[in-house]
């Protein structure tokens, strides 16, 4: 065991729905890597909560006819029971709408308020005259005022993809009553982010995030920070800003306050130091695990809230992609937009905690559930590869020996490989590399079954005078098996339990110096997983259909985080015939200084030559693309970034990373592409 002294959290999710599959990803990541550092001997936390506040939870609460606090009551031993089912192993979970977080929210507003960080003005909202109250920009629907697109919210168009003030809609309305909004002031209070440029430049430039997070975030502060509206006017579901009555805390800087909470309320039950794991001299480690879609409130924000208030910032934050199914966004319609209880009613949990490992990353890239490839691989790794092994031994082992092992390993040295590839596989474990952690156990996995094979215990048991070598093939195969088991317990603890059951062992500790099992009694072997039912997934599907028209009436609510909510799936053929698309020659490639995805591409589009910047490097060296054909939309507006300015978009075929695909000029003649 090191000095290490760890903290994780994952975001917190919001107490107006369901956990879902998208939802999940970000938890069993989080679960498998804790669980890993545990494994290890690490003294590791983890540490969560439901987040209550906000207007969304109180117009659900008062649609159901109930408190607020009623319903983030009965939502948070929703979302525990679903976490607890699914393995994700929590040292706490908490609620934001605790004394905890109470008390540290008035205590980092009052430090940032005291030390210039805080500022008021009077600002013009949207007012409902019906319901009494500010509407949020996502309560406001109306007419684009630049597409003219009907039924769009006060934030953005998601028709056209414009983003404008709630004051532009045309036609406006209040989603909630229907009533036509009108203007009213209000005070509001800001905290001043530009305060923190320089800090946030150095911090996010210091190893804390990854590379193409750290990119992002460089754009964002090119940009010039804002000041952030932390204000909300009663009625509020949240907390009271200390010295400004009828003002409430925004949700969200309340919401990663919680994480501090959470772990207060830990500390209190087990008598655990807060302050060494959250003092600004802390040498403690601090992570979260988060979704990509808010980087912005905790790489920039809650990093600068924490500097401001005297707190220690993290050590890293870890952000993830967003989830897929059967390579689309998730969708009621099509039955993919499916709960962690529907999952639960019809399939083991563990298959889907293996399937996330075995495509999880250290980037952010988006991954996809695909239900052929989900049932091809658990059936194929977990139950035709993995239990087999003991499948394949158990049964010798009980009905020749007692159930007892060999007195000596005959197989020292594979033994001994397996014990070796500790070290690598426990590498991609620490770096998140769990898609490659999975591959190599399955490799170990391969290797099993083929000394099996290549025994043959069921040959040698039909001859005579051979028990002490089937003896010694079999007892080889469970050591093995054990090993891959431990090696496996971050990922299907479940499993792992049952095996050290049927091995008559203690819980595994990561296997840095293990040494096999000899002359040891094991238990009676029982199937350990089954393979996946392709029914139950078509059940799950059905489950997961709703019918829109029944749920058409029924206001929209406003998502708190916009994580994993399906959107507009659709454009009509008038949108897509905007589209100036046209094949264009690549004269020159250039790597951009400072952008580990971009290049900066010279096109030919047949009438002029155009800069492009392309998020292709991963695929290509500059000088491959020089004279390759490639599809570009040459009527898309300009973009300024931080490099210069991007006059179009390119086209490229792929799933990403290195598989991106771009014609060469013989390439394109067979396709019967030409520069246009």
């Amino acid at each position: 065991m090191s000095d290490r002294k760890i903290l994780v959290t994952s975001a917190l999710p919001y107490a107006n729905g369901p956990i879902h599959l998208g939802h999940l990803v970000e938890y069993i990541q989080t679960d498998i890597w804790v669980r890993f550092q545990k494994q290890r001997g690490e003294q590791c936390y983890f540490v969560c909560a439901d987040d209550t506040h906000g207007t969304p939870i109180m117009l659900k609460a008062d649609r159901d006819g109930i408190t607020p606090e009623a319903l983030i009551a009965q939502v948070g031993k929703e979302h525990l029971a679903d976490f607890t089912e699914f393995g994700v192993a929590f040292d706490n979970y908490h609620s934001t709408h605790s004394e905890e977080n109470k008390i540290f929210s008035s205590l980092i507003y009052t430090r940032l308020r005291d030390a210039g960080h805080i500022s008021s003005r009077t600002i013009t909202q949207a007012f409902d005259p019906v319901k009494n109250m500010f509407l949020p920009d996502r309560f406001i629907k109306g007419d684009c005022p630049k597409c003219g697109a009907t039924e769009q919210y006060g934030d953005g168009c998601e028709v056209c993809g414009a983003t404008y003030s709630p004051t532009e809609l045309k036609n406006a309305v209040s989603a909630i009553s229907g009533e036509k909004p009108i203007e009213k002031d209000s005070l509001h209070y800001f905290f001043n982010l530009a305060d923190f440029t320089d800090m946030l430049t150095d911090w996010t430039r210091a190893g804390h995030l990854q590379p193409e997070v750290r990119n992002k975030l460089a754009e964002w502060l090119d940009g010039g920070l804002q000041q952030w509206d932390i204000s909300r006017d009663a009625p509020y579901f949240g907390f009271e800003i200390p010295d400004a009555p009828g003002k409430y805390f925004y949700v969200w800087l309340d919401a990663p306050i919680g994480y501090m909470a959470s772990f207060q309320n830990l500390c209190t039950k087990q008598g655990i130091n807060f302050e060494e794991y959250w003092a600004k001299d802390s040498t403690t480690e601090l992570y979260h695990f988060i979704g990509k879609d808010i980087i912005y409130f905790h790489a920039l924000f809650w990093p600068a809230m924490l500097n401001g208030a005297q707190f220690r910032t993290p050590t890293a934050i870890f952000a993830h992609g967003f989830l897929t199914v059967n390579g689309e966004k998730m969708s009621k319609s099509r039955g993919t937009f499916i709960t962690a209880r529907t999952y639960l009613d019809h399939l083991n949990p563990e298959y889907l905690r293996y399937y996330f490992a075995a495509k999880l990353s250290a980037g952010v890239d988006d991954i996809d559930l695909n239900f052929e490839d989900f049932t091809q691989r658990v059936n194929s790794d977990l139950v035709g590869k993995v239990v087999n092994i003991a499948s394949r031994c158990s049964g010798f082992i009980n009905k020749r020996f007692a159930n007892t092992l060999s007195t000596q390993c005959s197989e020292a040295a594979l033994f001994q490989e397996f014990v070796d590839a500790n070290t690598t596989i426990a590498a991609f474990y620490e770096g998140r590399e769990f898609g490659k952690a999975m591959r190599e156990i399955m490799a170990l996995a391969d290797k099993a079954n083929q000394y099996i094979d290549e025994k043959k215990p069921w040959l040698v048991a039909k001859q005579e005078n051979q028990d002490a070598e089937l003896h010694d093939i079999c007892s080889v195969g469970i050591n093995l098996f054990r090993l891959l088991a431990a090696y496996l317990k971050p990922v299907i603890p479940a499993l792992a339990t049952e095996a050290e059951l049927f091995l008559n062992i203690e819980s595994q500790a990561w296997p840095v110096s293990t040494q096999p099992l000899l002359a040891h009694q094991v238990n009676d072997f029982k199937p350990l997983m089954t393979r996946v039912d392709t029914d139950k997934i078509a059940l799950i599907v059905e489950a997961s259909k709703e019918n829109l028209e029944k749920t058409a009436s029924i206001p929209p609510v406003e998502v708190k985080e916009k994580r994993f909510e399906p959107i507009a799936d659709t454009i009509d053929f008038n949108d897509f015939a905007k589209l100036d698309l046209r094949i264009a020659k690549i004269i020159k490639a250039e790597a951009i200084e400072g952008s580990d995805k971009l290049l900066n591409l010279t096109v030919d589009i047949g009438d002029e030559l155009r800069t492009i910047f392309a998020g292709i490097k991963s695929a290509y060296a500059p000088e491959d693309l020089e004279g390759k054909l490639t599809l570009v939309i040459a009527n898309l507006a300009p973009r300024k970034m931080r490099f210069g300015t991007s006059e179009g978009m390119v086209l490229a075929a792929g799933p990403g990373d290195k598989e991106i695909w771009i014609l060469s000029p013989e390439e394109g003649a067979v396709a019967g592409m030409r520069v246009k």
